[in-house]
């Protein structure tokens, strides 16, 4: 269970991180800023990825599938003390992401060396498969891109591999405002509430049997656990205008 109560696919700006993580005012900044650090034993890494930092650099920071291709700073090697902690095997590196060197970051999740280079900047590619993900019914899918799900896992009922940047993407173009009763956590949580919602996909996964392409846009929709819950109370699931129409009713 990771330390901080970070949510996978959620944005955090430094500011939040600083708030969760409680660090005082004299410790913010600096090496906060430069890429990663280590704060009580615990190792934060910010990356740009697919693009240019603030910096202007580029370090070719990308994903591979759910996997994280990841350089260390440009004089980094696989010798350097710094390294070495963050790479060994207990530690536990919190590793977070941005397309934009103005936006917040998103938390990728608990990050562990699945391959590391003996190049000059370290290169270091980081998979997550240890982390918790949100909490969410079987079919919710964790960019207008389209991504391949499918391959049956079991966990305690069939459900889905599934691309983690579409429920991200859904997120991004409808918001976190629950598109069958309004509802919005923030408003009515506050900070507590920020940046949750559940998404919901408007073919059941386990209608379709084999992988098949998703676009986040056209078969997804942010709804409230509530409208989710109840959108699956019959079977098969009832649309998102007949609840809309079910709540008028009432």
């Amino acid at each position: 269970m990771p330390s901080y109560d970070f949510v996978v696919g959620e944005k955090y700006t430094r500011a939040d991180v600083y708030r969760i993580c409680e660090v005082p005012l004299e410790k913010q900044k600096g090496e906060w800023l430069t890429g990663y650090r280590v704060y009580e034993g615990r190792y934060f890494i910010f990356c740009t990825v697919d693009g240019a930092g603030r910096t202007g650099d580029d370090h070719g920071n990308h994903f591979i599938d759910e996997d994280l291709l990841w350089h260390g700073k440009s004089k980094s090697h696989v010798g350097q003390k710094s390294i070495i902690n963050l790479l060994a095997t207990s530690s536990e590196v919190f590793v977070f992401y941005r397309s934009h060197d103005r936006e917040p970051f998103t938390f990728a999740g608990l990050g562990t060396p699945k391959i590391i280079k003996e190049t000059q900047p370290v290169e270091v590619l980081w998979s997550f498969s240890n982390v918790q993900v949100p909490a969410s019914l079987p079919e919710e899918v964790s960019e207008p891109e389209k991504f391949i799900e499918g391959s049956v896992k079991t966990i305690m009922v069939n459900a889905y591999e599934r691309d983690p940047k579409a429920r991200q993407k859904c997120i991004d173009h409808y918001g976190y405002t629950c598109v069958v009763c309004g509802f919005e956590f923030e408003k009515v949580y506050g900070a507590l509430g920020k940046s949750f919602i559940h998404v919901h996909h408007l073919k059941p996964l386990g209608e379709i049997g084999k992988a098949y392409e998703v676009d986040p846009v056209e078969d997804l929709r942010p709804v409230c656990p509530n409208c989710h819950a109840m959108l699956h109370r019959r079977e098969p699931a009832l649309s998102i205008e007949e609840l809309k129409t079910h709540l008028k009713n009432q």
